[in-house]
């Protein structure tokens, strides 16, 4: 309990010496993490499906000359993959060509949703970044003004607490700004693997389709 209520105080002392940009950093970083959060909430459970699994039981239907129950299978699921793949089934009966342009106008639709807040994130980092440097540019003006009126004595000791108090600014905005790149990284790569299935599978569904095309001619 006393090592909670002291580390507590350490916090309360480390934000009020760091003066009013340490609760704007923290401001920024916490809209950071509500997108995040957001983010994460999407790509994890709303647009995410097994791509391989998903595909598998897809081709069953297909090779089964069940086209209704492909898309049935799509309709049952909001996540990215199956909407684009949907639109493809749909127009199973008709030319290649339109049924290309009906995968790419979904996708079209569906990509930017995925990537949609992304770069909110590269932004609120480099924003922690620049309101660290420009607290600790205030905190060493206000220091040197302090030492300007001081008793030549106190000078020395005036300057390095000043510099101590502006240096915390730019270690809490880099801190910040480190943790919400590495949030980036992680849902660009999830959102990087979502739309990479739908590049993927969208060409093995044409060929699909047009495999049965094929054979239903013959």
């Amino acid at each position: 309990m006393d090592t909670l209520v002291e580390m507590t105080n350490t916090a309360a002392s480390f934000m009020q010496d760091g003066g009013v940009f340490m609760w704007v950093i923290l401001g920024v970083f916490a809209i950071g993490l509500a997108i995040s959060f957001e983010r994460f909430k999407k790509l994890s459970f709303t647009y995410h499906v097994d791509g391989p699994s998903f595909m598998n039981e897809l081709q069953r239907f297909i090779l089964s000359n069940d086209i209704q129950g492909a898309i049935r299978i799509c309709s049952g699921s909001k996540a990215s993959l199956p909407k684009v793949l949907k639109s493809g089934l749909k127009r199973a009966n008709q030319s290649q060509d339109q049924v290309q342009n009906a995968i790419d106008a979904t996708a079209l639709e569906v990509i930017p949703r995925v990537e949609a807040r992304l770069n909110y994130l590269q932004l609120i980092a480099n924003i922690s970044t620049l309101l660290g440097l420009l607290g600790t540019i205030q905190g060493l003006i206000e220091s040197f003004a302090a030492v300007a009126s001081a008793d030549p004595a106190q000078k020395a000791e005036l300057l390095t607490v000043g510099i101590s108090k502006a240096m915390n600014t730019t270690f809490l905005g880099l801190i910040c700004a480190i943790s919400v790149m590495v949030i980036h990284a992680f849902l660009s790569s999830k959102a990087d693997k979502i739309i990479g299935e739908i590049d993927e599978f969208s060409v093995k569904l044409m060929d699909m389709i047009g495999t049965k095309q094929v054979s239903e001619e013959e």
